[in-house]
């Protein structure tokens, strides 16, 4: 979407992909898209990431081309190598270009002691850096404090509202919809969000719909579901689904639940937007700079399960779904791609 962005804004733009972007040890699978009706761009793939000679050729692709910025994303330490090497490779380019990494996560989720010099070697050599929230400007400046930060809210992903599709299992018609999704890891909170359930039951009558990759399977959340009693009350579909999919969940959703321990920002956040849902979610990292509390979703404090109830019995309580979606649509414009493309222009432009 950045590429296309770009290229309607006037820019050439080389989109370089990837060849294999995780081994399949690492996640035990292929994360090719399965959607029928991808998200593309034109696009070279070249880059293995686990192969340097792959990182070789790209490099000398990027040479050939002679670009005046290199824009990289930064979201894992698993980067490390592929991008020190490039990053290292393309301030060696005379003319040199402007190196720019866009951060989704600046350190992880589930930190290790490898984390900080693994970014200080892969981020080291940038021009400067694009993120989405003032948490990560803040981690950004205590590596690095006379780095150049730009903060820009992360565009929404609207284009996926083209290709809704039936979907694989039905939803109840006769209550609200919850739908929790993206890839279901720890610090995302789902089990906070099951044990808020029954306390959402004993005043509104709801069906929670989970919609991800389990990482490391279903068994503790369904051990969990069966001690609630809420079986009846639960779906879940464990699987990355297509585009055409999860656009089709998050209409049908009346609110998107994220009850994140920890977060950066979301892109189910912004997915929730361009689809115009609102969302509830918890007041960690960047998320409480995307949901404007009472406006576009709720806010509620993280781990908190009667805090988390208590927000869901008032969305629906009070009937804050359709205003929510009316302060949505206004404000779209400053989630839009065109800010992102500004911001880079900027960083080009200016030394």
């Amino acid at each position: 979407m950045l590429a296309q962005q770009l290229r309607h804004a006037g820019d050439e733009v080389l989109f370089i992909s990837f060849t294999r972007q995780y081994p399949l040890w690492l996640y035990g699978r292929d994360y090719k898209d399965p959607s029928q009706h991808p998200l593309t761009a034109e696009t070279e793939y070249l880059l293995d990431s686990i192969n340097p000679l792959s990182w070789w050729r790209t490099l000398r692709r990027i040479a050939a081309w002679q670009p005046e910025m290199v824009v990289l994303p930064w979201w894992v330490p698993f980067w490390a190598p592929v991008w020190g090497y490039l990053g290292w490779g393309v301030k060696r380019l005379r003319p040199a270009p402007r190196l720019v990494f866009i951060g989704h996560n600046i350190l992880p989720h589930e930190p290790s002691w490898l984390d900080v010099p693994a970014v200080r070697f892969a981020l080291g050599r940038a021009d400067g850096f694009v993120v989405h929230s003032a948490e990560q400007a803040a981690i950004l400046h205590r590596l690095w404090p006379q780095a150049r930060v730009v903060v820009t809210p992360l565009p929404t992903y609207a284009a996926l509202a083209d290709s809704a599709a039936p979907l694989p299992m039905p939803l109840p018609e006769d209550c609200p919809i919850l739908l929790f999704c993206g890839m279901v890891r720890p610090y995302k909170g789902l089990d906070v969000l099951l044990e808020a359930l029954p306390l959402v039951l004993t005043q509104q009558k709801v069906h929670l719909a989970v919609v991800g990759d389990f990482w490391g399977g279903t068994a503790d959340y369904e051990a969990q579901i069966d001690r609630l009693g809420i079986a009846a009350q639960v779906t879940l579909h464990n699987a990355y689904v297509p585009n055409e999919v999860l656009a089709t969940y998050v209409q049908r959703a009346n609110v998107v639940v994220l009850p994140y321990r920890s977060a950066t920002q979301s892109a189910v956040v912004q997915t929730a937007f361009g689809l115009g849902t609102p969302v509830i979610t918890t007041a960690v990292g960047g998320l409480a700079e995307a949901v404007q509390d009472g406006v576009t979703g709720l806010v509620v404090p993280a781990e908190n399960v009667a805090g988390l109830a208590a927000a869901v019995n008032r969305y629906l309580a009070e009937g804050l779904e359709a205003p929510f979606r009316q302060h949505i649509r206004a404000h779209q414009a400053q989630f839009s791609w065109a800010n992102l493309v500004a911001v880079l222009h900027e960083l080009k432009n200016n030394e």
